[in-house]
C-alpha cells in the first residue's frame, strides 16, 4: 500500500440528478443494522457460561477453553483487512447479508459433536463478525454523516444488548430446550436467519435500483486521505487503545462466570452477573460516543473507560464474591465506553467514508489480534499458577498501556 494515496470523492451533476442511496427506506436500513448488531456479541457471549459444560464434554484443559473465545477473536484479526476488497467487488449490501448468515452456519456448525468442528464454527463466527465490524461503521459515516457519532451508539449499544440477552439466556435456554449446551449454544442462529431476511430488502433494492451516474473528481486537499493508517502514529494509538481495550472484555467474557465459580459462587448467578455487567455496558456504549462527539479532544474520556478498566478489575482480584455485583457495574461502564470510544474514534480522527474504512480495517485487524491473547493467555496463567490472580494482575497492567494509547489517540487530529 502506498504511503500517500489520491482519493476521489463522488460529485453530484445536476444533469443526472441527485444522488440516491442504494438502500431502501431509512426506517428498514435502522432496523437492519440493528438486528445485524444484535448477532455481533451474541454468539461470543452466550458461551462464556457455558465453558464448563464444554470443557468436560470434551475433556479441554483451561488453555484449550480458552480458545473457544480465543478462535473467533484471532479470526477477527485475520478477516479485517479482506473487507474492503470484498464490498468494493460485491457491495457493502450483499457482503453484509452474507457475512450475517455465515455467522448463523458458524453457530451451527460449533455445536456439531466434534472438537474440530467446534474450532471450525469458532473460525467461521470470527471472520464473519470482522466483516461485520468493518463494513459498520463505514455504513454509518457514509449513511449518517452529521450523525455518526450518535448512530456508533446506537450501533455499539445494540452490539451489547445482543451479548446482555446471550449472557443472561445460555443457561435458562438449556434447561428449557433440554438439549444441553449444544441446544443452547444453536438457537442463537435464528437471531442470524432473523437478521438476514431483515437485511434481504437492502440487497434486494440494490439490484433493483442501481446507482445513478456518478462524474467523478480528484478530492480536494481536506478530502484526501494522505497518509496510509498503517504508518500514522495516530492510528497505531486507536489500535492500541482498541486492543487493549477488547482483550481486556474477551478475557472476562471467556472468564468471569468461571472465575466467580471457582471462588464458590453458584454457576447461574455467576451468569447473571456475568449478564448484569453486559447491561451496564449498554448505557456507557450510548453516551460515551455522544460525549465525544461534543468534544474537540477526548483524552479524559480514554483515561476515564481505563481507570474504571483498573477499578474493576482490583475489585475482582480483592473480593471475587462479595463485591462481584460491584466490579461487574464498573467493568460495564468501563467496557462499553471502552468500545463505544474505540468506534468513535473511526469516525472521528477521519475525513471521510474511505478514511474511516480503512482506518476500520487497520484497527479492527491489529486489535482483534492483540485481543485473541486474553482468553487463551489468562487460560494459560491460570493453569500455570492453580489461581485467577496472575491473570488479573497483568489486565491490570494492560488498563496502564490503554490508558496511555488513549492519551494519544484523543487528540484533536485526523489521518
Amino acid at each position: 500500500m502506498s504511503s500517500v494515496t489520491r482519493a476521489v470523492q463522488p460529485v453530484l451533476d445536476p444533469k443526472v440528478g441527485t444522488r440516491t442511496a442504494k438502500f431502501a427506506h431509512p426506517a428498514l436500513l435502522l432496523v437492519g443494522i440493528v438486528l445485524v448488531a444484535l448477532n455481533m456479541r451474541a454468539c461470543l457471549a452466550a458461551v462464556s457460561p457455558m465453558v464448563a459444560e464444554i470443557q468436560r464434554t470434551f475433556g479441554l484443559s483451561a488453555a484449550a477453553s480458552g480458545m473457544i473465545t480465543t478462535v473467533p477473536v484471532l479470526f477477527q484479526g485475520v478477516g479485517a483487512p479482506l473487507t474492503p476488497r470484498l464490498t468494493r467487488r460485491f457491495g457493502t449490501e450483499r457482503v453484509v447479508l452474507g457475512a450475517v448468515l455465515a455467522l448463523g452456519a458458524g453457530v451451527l456448525l460449533r455445536v456439531l459433536p466434534s472438537v474440530w468442528t467446534l474450532y471450525a464454527g469458532c473460525m467461521v463466527i470470527g471472520v464473519a463478525i470482522a466483516v461485520l465490524n468493518v463494513s459498520m461503521p463505514g455504513l454509518v459515516k457514509r449513511e449518517f454523516p452529521h450523525r455518526a457519532a450518535m448512530m456508533t451508539g446506537v450501533y455499539s449499544t445494540t452490539m451489547l444488548v445482543g451479548a446482555t440477552m446471550a449472557a443472561a439466556l445460555s443457561v435458562p435456554l438449556e434447561h428449557a430446550l433440554g438439549g444441553g449446551w449444544q441446544a443452547s449454544l444453536g438457537a442463537w442462529s435464528v437471531l442470524a436467519l432473523v437478521a438476514g431476511l431483515a437485511w434481504l430488502p437492502q440487497v434486494l433494492k440494490a439490484r433493483r435500483e442501481p446507482t445513478v451516474p456518478l462524474r467523478v473528481a480528484p478530492a480536494t486537499a481536506a478530502q484526501r486521505v494522505t497518509v496510509s493508517p498503517w504508518k500514522s502514529p495516530l492510528a497505531w494509538q486507536i489500535s492500541a487503545f482498541m486492543g487493549i481495550s477488547s482483550l481486556l472484555v474477551y478475557t472476562l467474557v471467556a472468564w468471569m462466570p468461571t472465575i466467580l465459580s471457582d471462588h464458590g459462587m453458584a454457576r447461574g448467578e455467576a451468569g447473571l452477573v456475568f449478564a448484569f455487567s453486559n447491561l451496564v455496558q449498554v448505557v456507557s456504549a450510548f453516551l460515551v460516543p455522544l460525549a465525544a462527539g461534543r468534544m474537540t479532544r477526548q483524552r479524559g474520556l480514554a483515561l476515564a473507560m481505563a481507570g474504571l478498566n483498573a477499578a474493576g478489575i482490583a475489585w475482582l482480584l480483592l473480593a471475587p464474591v462479595s463485591g462481584a455485583w460491584f466490579s461487574a457495574a464498573v467493568l460495564g461502564l468501563a467496557q462499553g465506553g471502552s468500545l463505544g470510544l474505540g468506534l468513535a474514534f473511526i469516525v472521528l480522527r477521519t475525513e471521510n467514508a474511505l478514511g474511516a474504512a480503512r482506518l476500520g480495517g487497520m484497527s479492527q485487524a491489529v486489535g482483534y489480534l492483540v485481543a485473541a491473547a486474553g482468553p487463551v493467555g489468562g487460560g494459560a496463567l491460570k493453569q500455570l499458577t492453580g489461581s485467577w490472580d496472575a491473570t488479573l494482575i497483568v489486565m491490570l497492567a494492560l488498563a496502564a498501556v490503554a490508558a496511555v494509547a488513549g492519551w494519544g489517540a484523543g487528540r484533536d487530529r485526523t489521518i
